[in-house]
């Protein structure tokens, strides 16, 4: 390998960067678009569920119960209606996901001790709003019925009975359960999969294109030459943009950062060793820089988003699915980003993660150097 042939094309590429403004717009705009579009315009959180009420009590005992819901932050009782056809139509017309019916003898049955039913509607459309809501509403009546047996049990003389059990519940690493926590540090796996493969499958698809192939080819530069010169400036500018997602997610979105810099920009390289070669493979393959975006945009992106356990988990998907997640390098480096933001892990705690980087690097790097012939054909 030749030094100078080596900077020689590293230059060119540089040049011809300059000249695609194109290119300087994706470099510049897209990973701070996708970081605020990820980052504002995704979240797992549901809070403020808007809740109608039609109690038929109209009780203190009622009442009391109806309030756990508004000083809860998980919902927003909008309305309390007068009649059923009413709260069927709320939640028909979207204007609520949830609808709570008191029955006519709430405070009746809780004076007698027996066991009072509530009637909550959900509306389903969303599955996954719908399941939580179920899950925050039996939560606040458990705990509204379990106050409710104590004051029974003190009543009645007992005063010194205490709960038979509690939890007391501590969440590390994500405190507050905030989803932005757990996305923006992927959105950085994001726009190195989608910008580091679809400005690479430009690079040799351009050549061909403007009839430039013919003058590299009768040039002395090897293979690998003219491989790592038109990807060194890009491992540059993905390092940088990854810097650039890194500061945006600490500084504005308040991401917490636990672990090592060197561990970081390790894995970084790693994935941009994968991602460029990939590109590179395509640019190649394709011969045409439209083909290669196409192919670079579907063989990334859909992949690191929907199987990287970026949006889903993982675990959560089917048997199948879960082995195919094995051949997408993105898995591998969305969990070293969260587990090094959020958890400040080594390398040794990852070293699952970090081997299957290295090995993706490794296959698609090599395959990258063996795909160009210094041939017309």
């Amino acid at each position: 390998m030749n030094w100078n042939r080596l900077c020689a094309m590293a230059r060119k590429e540089m040049i011809q960067i300059r000249r695609d403004a194109r290119s300087i717009g994706i470099v510049i705009a897209m990973p701070i678009v996708m970081l605020f579009a990820f980052g504002y315009g995704v979240s797992f959180d549901t809070k403020h569920i808007p809740v109608y009420v039609f109690d038929r009590e109209q009780s203190q005992a009622s009442r009391d119960f109806l309030k756990r819901f508004e000083s809860s932050r998980y919902f927003n009782v909008v309305r309390s209606v007068g009649n059923y056809p009413e709260l069927v139509h709320a939640v028909d017309a979207g204007t609520c996901q949830i609808g709570l019916v008191i029955p006519p003898d709430f405070s009746a049955r809780l004076g007698s001790g027996e066991q009072v039913r509530i009637q909550a509607i959900f509306d389903g459309t969303d599955s996954n709003s719908a399941s939580l809501g179920m899950s925050y509403t039996e939560a606040v009546a458990q705990a509204h019925s379990q106050k409710l047996q104590l004051d029974w049990l003190r009543a009645r003389g007992q005063g010194s009975v205490r709960a038979p059990l509690s939890v007391d519940s501590r969440t590390w690493f994500n405190e507050n359960l905030e989803s932005m926590v757990t996305i923006v540090p992927g959105v950085v796996a994001m726009v190195m999969a989608v910008v580091g493969t679809f400005l690479t499958s430009l690079t040799v698809a351009r050549e061909w294109e403007r009839g430039t192939m013919e003058q590299l080819i009768s040039t002395p530069v090897t293979p690998l030459e003219i491989m790592l010169g038109k990807l060194l400036p890009y491992v540059a500018i993905g390092l940088i943009d990854t810097s650039v997602c890194a500061i945006m997610a600490v500084w504005w979105f308040e991401v917490p950062f636990r672990g090592h810099i060197w561990v970081f920009l390790l894995s970084t390289t790693l994935f941009l060793t994968v991602v460029l070669s990939l590109g590179y493979f395509f640019s190649v393959v394709a011969k045409t820089q439209l083909a290669a975006s196409q192919i670079s945009l579907i063989a990334t992106f859909l992949p690191a988003f929907l199987l990287s356990g970026f949006v889903y988990p993982i675990d959560q998907m089917p048997a199948v699915v879960q082995g195919i997640t094995h051949i997408v390098p993105a898995r591998y480096y969305m969990a070293i980003l969260r587990n090094v933001f959020l958890k400040g892990s080594s390398v040794f705690n990852m070293w699952q993660d970090f081997f299957g980087l290295a090995l993706f690097a490794a296959i698609l790097g090599l395959a990258a150097t063996r795909i160009f012939r210094k041939k017309l054909t």
